[in-house]
């Protein structure tokens, strides 16, 4: 399968050495099947998949790439698979990635978020050759906004906001970028080729996900077994897309860093404003399009503290990189329902998912991904 339209336009990734680092995730998974469809020669590293179904194995993500087995953490290992793969772009996303439990592994949580952000950096310094290079971070690098921000007419987080957090994972998050901050000054000091920016992200959805403590799959669990589902945090409002949002746009800021160093720095890449939604609303909407509805209510037990309030400003991806998002959340929650009733029904989860990316890249989405 190639692709057509504006990623694929002059033919970038064709043939093209990239490194994804965690991508028996789901969103590890969704980049490599897309850098497969645009032409690239994909290469892995990751530790086994985080969960038993996954994306990886249902769309059979392994069948035309390389990939190298292995600790983030550790820099011998991560030398190695790099070594081997010699790529020309690096995405690096493996991560420890979830909130409550950066609060019962806060030590994991950092050497996997922190560490393992300077040791690919360091990594693709020393292999030589990487030309460009992605960290992956998220929305929840930045300091919490004030109380009553919403009702001031909060437009979201620009790149030049504070970073902060308030939970082991958002630190980790903040800790990463000043490292991709500092690191990147070092190599400019040096005269290194190597060009780094850094990509933040809101909530994605999306098939394929079954992680543990997140709202979709903890949704869709609760869709397939016929039982109900409860909201832990039902008013927390976020930045909802669905997964190709974002990674379309971590393509195109991977691209023009290529070509120019002047795209080095932060990027955010959110939803407009309007699909940013509180909990409820969107598992009531998802609701809507499961055939027979989810039965929903709350989760009374009080757990860890997190943000009440994210929201991203991506006004620099629009103007500087042209990134629109291919989906809108409509689109984004039917194709996730659909790909969960595909699974449900016995599909080919490997076309399913290729079929739904495809639509993506043919720049035809103007009613729901099928």
């Amino acid at each position: 399968m190639r692709a057509s339209g504006s990623l694929a336009e002059g033919g970038f990734w064709e043939r093209r050495r990239v490194l994804v680092t965690g991508h028996t995730g789901f969103k590890g998974a969704w980049l490599a099947l897309l850098l497969e469809a645009l032409g690239a020669e994909v290469h892995g590293f990751s530790a086994p998949p985080p969960s038993d179904p996954s994306l990886y194995a249902l769309a059979r993500v392994h069948e035309r790439m390389s990939e190298h087995r292995g600790d983030i953490r550790s820099r011998e290992e991560l030398a190695g698979a790099i070594a081997q793969a010699k790529p020309d772009v690096v995405f690096h996303l493996a991560a420890q990635p979830l909130v409550r439990r950066s609060y019962e592994q806060p030590a994991e949580t950092f050497e996997a978020n922190v560490l393992g952000t300077l040791n690919v950096i360091a990594a693709a310094q020393r292999q030589g050759g990487v030309r460009a290079l992605i960290c992956v971070t998220s929305d929840k690098c930045y300091a919490p906004p004030e109380r009553g921000a919403l009702q001031a007419g909060f437009a979201g987080h620009r790149e030049e906001d504070p970073l902060g957090g308030e939970d082991p994972y958002s630190a980790s998050k903040a800790a990463a970028e000043l490292i991709v901050r500092g690191y990147r000054a070092a190599l400019r000091a040096q005269g290194s080729p190597l060009r780094i920016a850094s990509a933040r992200a809101g909530n994605v959805i999306g098939g394929g996900d079954f992680g543990s403590e997140r709202l979709v799959p903890d949704v869709m669990r609760a869709a397939l077994a016929g039982e109900p589902v409860a909201l832990r945090n039902p008013r927390a409002i976020r930045p909802w897309q669905h997964v190709l949002c974002p990674l379309t746009g971590y393509l195109l800021l991977a691209r023009r860093l290529h070509e120019e160093e002047r795209f080095e720095g932060a990027w955010n890449f959110g939803p407009e404003r309007a699909e940013a939604l509180p909990v409820r609303e969107l598992v009531a909407r998802i609701a809507a399009l499961w055939p027979g509805g989810i039965e929903v209510g709350e989760d009374s037990a009080c757990g860890p503290a997190e943000s009440q309030l994210l929201l991203l400003d991506s006004g620099r991806a629009k103007d500087a990189l042209g990134w629109r998002p291919p989906l809108s959340l409509t689109q984004g929650l039917q194709a996730t329902v659909d790909w969960y009733r595909a699974l449900q029904e016995g599909e080919d989860m490997r076309e399913r998912t290729l079929a739904q990316l495809q639509h993506v890249l043919s720049g035809r989405c103007r009613g729901p991904a099928r």
